[in-house]
């Protein structure tokens, strides 16, 4: 795999925190975060720079580590085998230079990290996970 294990861990955290948030349910609230136990965090809004992190990670990847950072998603969503690890990252190359955008491609996958997270597992490989 031509992308560090870090890289990796901390993209799919970055897409679990999206993942986790939901539309407003009622925008016009004028609550207080405070009162309302600060749960608007779990509200996706304009404010949230949390999307905007992935896409900057992601084009920050060189394309070998983009490439694999895709391959992985398709391995973890079954399109391939881990046997079929360099197929996989050649299919991630190609879609890419054909125009498919890795970072819409990840944002427009549900449940990403979890896919992210099956791929590493599917090669044998353990997520790190961040000490707190």
């Amino acid at each position: 795999m031509d992308i560090a294990l870090d890289k990796v861990t901390e993209i799919i955290l970055r897409l679990r925190a999206v993942e986790a948030k939901e539309g407003a349910t009622d925008p016009d609230s004028g609550s207080n975060p405070i009162d309302d136990g600060a749960t608007d965090v779990l509200v996706g809004g304009t404010d949230d720079a949390t999307e905007q992190e992935i896409r900057s990670m992601v084009v920050g990847l060189n394309e070998d580590e983009r490439s694999n950072l895709i391959a992985l998603l398709y391995i973890g969503r079954g399109d391939l085998e881990a046997a079929e690890w360099g197929e996989a990252v050649r299919m991630a190359k190609e879609r890419e230079e054909a125009g498919d955008s890795p970072v819409r491609e990840l944002l427009g996958t549900p449940d990403a990290a979890a896919l992210l997270e099956e791929g590493l597992d599917s090669l044998g490989i353990a997520m790190e996970t961040p000490e707190a």
